[in-house]
């Protein structure tokens, strides 16, 4: 018996004995990162499913058409088909939504669901959308994974880290001055913060509770008076932290905590700042059965987290130079392995690549799990090579290549699409079509008030000439040694108005997938700057290319380039390659200088 279906089968006792007909099971934990501890890994403990986004649809009684299904976006479905038994039926949650499905199944249903694992925006929306249907939602607690779980794993216990101002670029003191004035506009006693990533941002504190980004799981009360309390379980403080949470007047206690003793959320009667898209429905069953009143805001740690302050900016500046030389050796050996005929495999290039960053002392650990995929595995957006799936690169197909880098000044993200010997005329047509949509974003000039969604078919024109597209967005923000994916604006074609701002980092990555053949994306992240203003006054913006990388101009149909893409090819090569020449040795030199030639 497959693994999962021993898993799924007790699942279906659980869901029967609870009560539900069909259970919700997101990628998801408490805290609504796209992260998850070991300990919150139930969507992978139950289907063998790796990505990073997704949902479980499981029934207590399976049968015909009622079969357990997993809903993956498309960066992750055919990864998805590849993992899973063939007990669960996979979805394109880019094409059928939750509801749309539900819709198909023959009611009633009791739908039971965790509601700490979802948020209380998701699940208005799914009720709103589902009001018609048969359905009665039921909150299910304790989580009816835990209860099969027999070996889960503890939760996370590191040591909670200071990230010192001279990285931060701006002290606590000054970080919550906005929100105090958020609790006064709203004229409420307390604001609840559940993102972690925005909470070590405020605080300037960092932590290892999660894989690839540096963070600490918690959650943070701001009250009127300025005092704040650090809700976080199991982990450690070093006297230096406890003396800065002191003299900051932040308070630590217990999770355990958040309804009562002397570190209680908030008293009956008190009104209570959250943002609905990040908090969990928890905290609304919790407050009702409290008395507390909770008034619906954004999360006022977004826009200013995303808006990097010149300090920050240029750490990530020099962080993505570190990153630059490690690729540039990466990419130069790799050619040499590949002109001797020694052609390694994809984790060989996997484990190379972590062994190039780490001779940068500053390095910390990947910003995300490597993507190394050759030839066909290209094609999976967001592949993983593993024991199983592990491929030799060949001549003749393209590599692709998708990582970062955490260090303590900047995150970074980079892909880069290479020959791995001849391209044929087909690979360079649609690399460099792909190139010319990457370029296109690069030089856009745009007036403030302009969003990503605005600008993303800016990236994609060259392919929707040739009747081509890419399944995922083009451009995601990042953060400065936080989390390589962050909010709230990004660049893609629907569902985020959020205006681009100075001093916001993105990725700029077109790509183009041939299922079955190969994949091409080419990344680099960018950062919003003023380069002038419009007739009426305002900031006109545009991109600087923050990632250091040679692009490979041997998949490039060169006839296809209009002299201005050429000239910015060029003139960023130009930069790669004195940046990094100081950095190298002769053989990787002699490489760089030859991989950044003008063209």
């Amino acid at each position: 018996m497959h693994i999962s279906e021993s898993r799924l089968a007790a699942l279906e006792m659980a869901l029967t004995t609870a009560g539900v007909d069909l259970y919700l099971q997101p990628m998801a934990d408490e805290f609504q990162g796209e992260y998850t501890p070991e300990c919150a890994a139930r969507l992978p403990y139950l289907t063998g499913f790796t990505g990073s986004a997704g949902m479980g649809a499981f029934w207590s009684k399976p049968h015909g058409a009622r079969r357990h299904t997993l809903f993956a976006d498309g960066r992750y479905t055919l990864q998805a088909a590849k993992q899973v038994s063939g007990h669960i039926a996979v979805v394109n949650s880019g094409e059928v939504t939750l509801a749309q499905w539900l819709e198909l199944q023959e009611g009633p249903i009791t739908l039971g669901f965790d509601p700490w694992l979802v948020t209380q925006s998701q699940l208005e929306g799914w009720q709103k959308a589902t009001a018609s249907f048969p359905i009665t939602w039921k909150p299910l607690t304790p989580n009816p994974v835990d209860a099969i779980w027999a070996e889960r794993p503890a939760a996370p216990s590191g040591e909670v880290q200071l990230h010192p101002e001279s990285l931060a670029g701006s002290p606590y003191h000054e970080k919550y001055q906005p929100l105090l004035q958020q609790l006064a506009y709203h004229h409420a006693d307390v604001l609840l913060l559940t993102l972690p990533d925005g909470i070590n941002w405020l605080l300037n504190i960092r932590g290892s509770d999660i894989p690839y980004n540096p963070l600490l799981l918690a959650y943070l009360k701001l009250d009127k008076e300025g005092s704040a309390t650090l809700y976080i379980s199991g982990h450690t403080f070093s006297q230096s932290v406890s003396e800065y949470f002191s003299a900051h007047g932040v308070t630590v206690a217990s999770v355990a905590d958040l309804w009562s003793g002397q570190g209680a959320l908030a008293n009956k009667g008190e009104k209570l700042l959250i943002d609905p898209a990040v908090s969990a429905h928890g905290f609304w069953i919790m407050a009702e059965a409290q008395g507390i009143t909770l008034t619906k805001i954004d999360d006022p740690t977004l826009l200013p987290k995303a808006r990097k302050n010149a300090v920050e900016l240029e750490g990530v500046r020099a962080a993505h130079a570190r990153d630059g030389v490690a690729l540039s050796r990466l990419l130069s050996w790799l050619d040499h392995q590949v002109g001797s005929g020694k052609l390694p495999d994809e984790l060989e290039v996997v484990e190379r690549l972590e062994s190039v960053r780490k001779q940068a002392n500053s390095y910390r650990e990947p910003s995300f799990a490597t993507i190394a995929g050759s030839g066909p595995n290209g094609a999976i957006v967001h592949y993983r090579a593993d024991e199983a799936s592990n491929r030799r690169l060949r001549k003749g197909e393209l590599f692709l290549l998708d990582s970062g880098g955490q260090y303590p000044d900047g995150t970074t993200d980079v892909t880069r699409t290479v020959a791995i010997g001849e391209p044929t005329p087909a690979m360079k047509e649609h690399y460099t079509r792909v190139l010319k949509g990457h370029i296109a974003l690069a030089m856009v000039r745009f007036p403030a008030g302009t969003s990503g969604q605005q600008l993303d078919a800016l990236a994609r024109q060259y392919l929707w000439q040739a009747g081509l597209d890419y399944d995922h967005g083009t451009g995601h923000g990042v953060g400065a040694y936080l989390c390589v994916h962050e909010g709230p604006a990004r660049i893609a074609k629907k569902g985020n108005p959020v205006p681009l701002e100075a001093g916001m980092i993105l990725s700029n990555e077109p790509g183009y997938y041939a299922e079955g053949k190969y994949g091409i994306r080419i990344e680099n992240l960018v950062a919003v700057v003023i380069v002038g203003s419009t007739h009426q006054g305002k900031d006109l913006l545009g991109f600087e290319t923050l990632t250091l990388a040679p692009i490979d101009t041997r998949v490039v149909d060169i006839a296809m380039l209009t002299s201005d893409e050429r000239n910015w090819l060029n003139a960023y090569h130009q930069r790669v390659y004195k940046a990094h020449e100081a950095s190298l040795d002769d053989r990787d030199k002699e490489w760089l200088a030859n991989a950044t030639r003008a063209i």
